[in-house]
C-alpha cells in the first residue's frame, strides 16, 4: 500500500506539525533562519536546494506564520524572519543538531553554542551548566567545532559561520550603516 502524502487523516498534533515543518529542506532553512540567513539567495547558495523548492518551503513557513517576509533595508530584497511561532521551533531544531552530533558524527561537534551571557557552552539539552539556564535561540553564540570541515562548502553563508562566534538570529549580512553626506 502507497503512503499518502498528508497526514490530513491523522488526528495527532505531531501529525499536524509534520504537515508545517517535515517537508524535505524544510528544517535545514529554519536552521538557517536561526544562523541568521535572510535572503532568498543565501539560503539557495548555502542550502544548493533547487529554486522551486525553496519559494515553495518559504511560502509554505509564511503562510503558517513561521516565517514573516519583511522588505530588506535596500527596498530590493525580502528578508524571512522568523516569528514567535517560528522561534519556537528552536528546541526541536537544536534537539535534531545534537542527536545527529551524538550519533552520526564521529569525527565530533560540528557547531557549538555557547550562552551569550557567561560564555559556557550550553548542554545537549539546551540548558547552560554554568547557570543552569535555558537561553533563547537569541542569547546564543554559534561557532565552528571540531569536527567541522571548512573545505566542505564555500558560499557566503559557510564562510561568514567560521569567522568565530556569530549571534543566533542575527543577520549574517547586515546591509551597510548609511553615512550621512558632508556638509560643506
Amino acid at each position: 500500500m502507497a503512503l499518502g502524502r498528508g497526514y490530513a487523516d491523522q488526528d495527532c498534533s505531531l501529525a499536524r506539525a509534520l504537515e508545517v515543518v517535515g517537508e524535505r529542506w524544510t528544517l535545514l532553512v529554519l536552521r538557517d533562519c536561526f544562523y541568521g540567513v535572510r535572503r532568498f539567495g543565501d539560503f539557495h547558495a548555502h542550502l544548493g536546494i533547487p529554486r522551486a523548492v525553496l519559494a515553495d518551503r518559504l511560502k509554505a513557513l509564511a503562510a503558517v506564520g513561521v516565517v514573516e517576509r519583511r522588505p530588506h533595508t535596500t527596498g530590493v530584497e525580502v528578508d524571512y524572519v522568523l516569528t514567535d511561532r517560528g522561534l519556537d521551533l528552536w528546541p526541536i531544531v537544536f534537539s535534531l543538531a545534537q542527536w545527529g552530533e551524538r550519533w552520526l558524527a564521529p569525527e565530533g561537534s560540528r557547531r557549538l553554542f555557547s550562552h551569550a551571557a557567561c560564555g559556557t557552552d550550553i548542554g545537549s539539552g539546551g540548558a547552560c551548566p554554568a547557570c543552569g539556564t535555558v537561553p533563547p535561540p537569541a542569547d546564543l553564540l554559534i561557532r565552528q567545532g571540531p569536527g567541522a570541515d571548512a573545505t566542505l562548502r564555500d558560499d557566503r553563508v559557510s564562510t561568514a559561520l567560521r569567522r568565530g562566534p556569530h549571534r543566533l538570529l542575527t543577520d549574517l549580512f547586515p546591509a551597510p550603516a548609511h553615512t550621512a553626506p558632508s556638509g560643506s
